[in-house]
């Protein structure tokens, strides 16, 4: 147990356990592990159960039973880790649970593994007997009440030449349909899960065919000093992770072969190395993120593995990374393009390749007949298919009828992607034109500064692409018309001004594509368009001292400018530090409790776009005072989920939003303090 005092998160929402992918996830809702039972992040009960019988007396620390419960005697979060104490009859038992989401590493963070650290000592100088018990219900392999349907079984993990590295057991339906459902409230119906234990260790593991759930259990003599200590590992198979354009993929850990043993027997034996891994990226961060301050530091943290684990990490034919995001508790939609691009600075910052991952399916889709517009898509599917945009379907077709019965019903959307332009399978006002096409022009500049050399062999194959939607946004981006932006929930809006500035940075960061491919001409002359746009559009929205929400708004409205960081980020030098300092004074004058509102409209606020508008302040004074409101939300909201980026800024009810990867946005100032998008 690592006894090392660093800054951590304290209080939150939830607390994540098992932070692996959308379906293998596993959080406690309350501030004591033994108040609630155990939940998947939509809500839905995973029970993990866990008791401690010291001298022969049951006490309970985890989950909801009728042992008396220990004492809990502290919580804290770190980036990959969330440990807990407890005290009963002489006795403290520390529990780490803890995944190794270890960014630069693909196929560490993406083996379907997390780990469950134990150690107990005696507080009183007199020897203890011990006896840990866990049980995880077969709740985890199902979405309903299946549970009678469960079978199992265990056996020997090996090494290789015969060695064994430990012990298995596992679970699942007996009936399975892989990838047999789609949708966005739902939890896995398929697959398997596991749980190992090393050879020689005190926990041995079983399936129990009565409860049907796996158990373990550790028999522990605790002497008068010293610790006892054991270690689990929690697998998930999901055997066929993403529908990706027809094909059934696993996750990127098997691309070459490997089963689910010899993931979990990497995951045994690697159990020490990985540890001091993720304690020194830990340290990592924290000392980065200090530099802003304590409360931006702990925002940070309870960010992270959310962040990442609302994706799933697979590998194309190619064998390249293609990392699927799940807009979770929203619509449900794979690899939406309006939540990759408030996600992307932590990916910037930790491994660019993800990026192109998310990048990837949406360029594919782009260029297929059934998208055929001159804008790009919204998203690539339904998690888990990556089958073809969903959003914004027209309201009926010949091609495909009967899409909309049954979210909850996780009905599966046909194999939109292979149809024909023909087919008419969109509404055209219910797309995203600027907005998408912004965000991935903006992305792709991003990328090719940071990696030009190699980079460029993505820029030139899309290349078409962009010549396109640079084209949409000057014609229509400088005084956008009716129409979405990433920020739907509040509806269609005419002539918004922070979307005028999404364009006019998609137009700059066509320049610099430009820049990069040497069409050097070209590239001066996207940059002066993309000036004359921001100067334009800042006369029309400026209204005193502060810029509009819409260009025809009256003199009350006003909005988080999110979209104009990125002037900064590549060094653009389009507005001025006077401008900048305009829109932090009039943020500030709007604070509430728990934050600053998204706009004049309603009183919520999306946090990733509060710290995107705070890293831009000249004084660099606003990250932390933003994150303040931040943390106050996440050590005060009565609503216990999983960390949410849309929430009530007077009393901290989160408005839908759960669980989302856009939390990687949260890492925009350490982006932008970097400097690493400057050429």
């Amino acid at each position: 147990m690592n006894q090392t005092k660093r800054i951590a998160a304290g209080r939150l929402p939830a607390v994540p356990l098992i932070t692996c992918d959308p379906y293998f996830s596993l959080w406690s809702g309350s501030d004591c592990l033994y108040e609630t039972d155990t939940c998947h992040w939509t809500g839905r009960r995973k029970r993990v159960t866990g008791t401690a019988r010291i001298d022969g007396v049951d006490y309970r620390f985890m989950g909801l039973g009728k042992a008396q419960a220990m004492e809990q005697t502290n919580l804290s979060v770190t980036a990959t880790c969330s440990a807990y104490r407890f005290q009963a009859a002489g006795v403290e038992l520390c529990l780490e649970f803890w995944t190794p989401l270890l960014l630069e590493d693909l196929d560490v963070m993406s083996r379907p593994c997390s780990y469950v650290d134990m150690a107990v000592r005696s507080l009183d100088g007199k020897s203890h007997e011990v006896k840990l018990a866990w049980e995880f219900s077969g709740e985890l392999c199902c979405d309903g009440g299946q549970t009678e349907k469960i079978g199992g079984g265990s056996y020997a993990l090996e090494m290789g030449e015969g060695q064994q590295a430990g012990r298995a057991a596992w679970m699942g339906l007996r009936q399975q349909h892989p990838l047999g459902q789609s949708g966005d409230s739902i939890a896995i119906d398929w697959g398997y899960l596991y749980l190992a234990a090393r050879y020689g260790s005190p926990l041995e593991v079983s399936y129990q065919q009565v409860n049907r759930s796996l158990w373990a259990k550790a028999d522990l003599h605790i002497p008068e000093s010293g610790w006892e200590e054991a270690s689990l590992v929690a697998a998930y198979d999901d055997i066929a992770s993403i529908n990706y354009f027809g094909r059934m993929l696993p996750g990127y850990w098997a691309r070459d072969g490997k089963n689910i043993l010899d993931a979990i027997s990497e995951a045994v034996s690697g159990h020490d190395r990985l540890l001091q891994r993720c304690e020194a990226f830990d340290e990592r961060l924290e000392k980065e993120a200090m530099e802003f301050g304590e409360a931006y530091t702990k925002v940070c943290i309870a960010a992270y593995r959310q962040s990442i684990a609302a994706h799933k990490l697979i590998a194309d034919e190619k064998g390249d990374a293609v990392f699927i995001s799940k807009e979770c508790h929203s619509n449900g939609c794979a690899a939406t393009v309006d939540v990759t691009y408030p996600s992307t600075p932590l990916f910037y910052c930790y491994n660019p390749e993800l990026v192109r991952g998310m990048m990837r399916p949406v360029m594919r889709f782009a260029k297929l007949p059934v998208w055929g517009y001159d804008f790009a898509p919204h998203d690539v599917g339904r998690y888990p298919y990556v089958t073809g945009q969903v959003y914004g379907l027209a309201s009926y077709q010949e091609a495909a009828q009967d899409l909309r019965d049954g979210e909850e019903g996780g009905y599966i959307y046909p194999m939109i992607w292979q149809m024909p332009e023909s087919a008419q399978m969109y509404n055209t006002k219910n797309q995203m034109p600027v907005e998408e096409s912004g965000n991935l022009l903006i992305l792709e500049a991003a990328l090719i500064r940071q990696n030009p050399e190699g980079e460029m062999g993505n820029l030139l194959e899309n290349l078409p692409l962009y010549e396109k939607w640079v084209k949409y946004l000057l014609e229509y981006g400088s005084d956008p018309g009716e129409q979405l932006c990433t920020d739907d929930f509040a509806g269609h809006l005419a002539h918004n001004v922070n979307l005028a500035f999404k364009a006019i940075m998609g137009v700059e960061a066509y320049s610099i594509l430009m820049h990069a491919v040497g069409r050097e001409e070209e590239a001066a002359q996207y940059h002066e368009k993309a000036r004359a746009m921001a100067k334009d559009a800042c006369e029309r929205a400026l209204d005193g001292d502060h810029t509009r929400l819409t260009f025809d708004g009256d003199g009350e409205s006003w909005s988080l400018k999110y979209n104009a960081v990125w002037d900064l980020v590549f060094g653009s030098g389009f507005w001025d530090d006077a401008f900048y300092s305009r829109e932090i004074r009039q943020y500030r004058r709007k604070y509430n409790r728990y934050g600053v509102p998204l706009d004049s409209r309603a009183s919520y606020t999306k946090s990733d776009w509060m710290m995107w508008a705070a890293a831009m302040d000249p004084s660099g004074r606003a990250v932390e005072e933003f994150a303040e409101h931040i943390l106050a939300f996440l050590e005060e909201s009565g609503d216990r989920v999983p960390f949410s980026d849309w929430y009530m800024t007077e009393d901290g009810r989160h408005c839908n939003f759960q669980n989302r990867t856009v939390q990687g946005g949260l890492f925009m100032p350490l982006l932008l303090k970097r400097g690493e998008m400057r050429s």
